[in-house]
């Protein structure tokens, strides 16, 4: 439906990374515009993805991911884990964490999250975290995507 495209284009939305990693050890990631804070006691957000992304089957088993929220310094890191899905962790950008989990370099906020639960919802699913542990990188402007670009919001 044309008009359901569109007015999500317009709809300005934060941008976030998750990463996680295949059973083989294999870091993987990608960007995210719907992440939201479910509760914060217990703390626990939620993140939605379609389950034919190549990450989908990393995160389908896994336990634990990071959830990554950007700053606009950030849109890089943004770009590079929307891209080609073999390139997205080649370099510098990032370092092994808790539970050996991909945590990249200078973002706004990290942090870890045990999946509680998916919920499939036609060929998508929502994926609910709780949120065990994280530290705040430096303050920055938002991120966000708004009319397919990565943008600041302006004041």
């Amino acid at each position: 439906m044309s008009a359901f495209k569109q007015a999500f284009r317009r709809h300005a939305a934060g941008v976030a990374i998750i990463t996680a990693l295949r059973s083989d050890g294999t870091p993987v990631g990608f960007t995210a515009t719907s992440l939201a804070s479910l509760a914060a006691v217990p703390p626990m957000a939620t993140f939605n993805m379609a389950r034919v992304a190549s990450a989908w089957t990393a995160i389908a088993e896994t336990e634990r991911v990071v959830v990554h929220t950007l700053g606009i310094h950030n849109q890089n890191l943004a770009e590079k884990l929307s891209g080609p899905h073999d390139l997205r962790f080649i370099g510098d950008h990032w370092h092994s964490g808790p539970h050996g989990l991909p945590v990249l370099h200078g973002v706004t906020a990290w942090m870890v999250g045990r999946i509680v639960e998916r919920v499939t919802v036609a060929s998508n699913a929502v994926i609910v975290v709780h949120i065990e542990q994280g530290e705040l990188g430096d303050a920055d402007d938002a991120l966000i995507y708004h009319e397919r670009r990565y943008t600041r919001p302006d004041f």
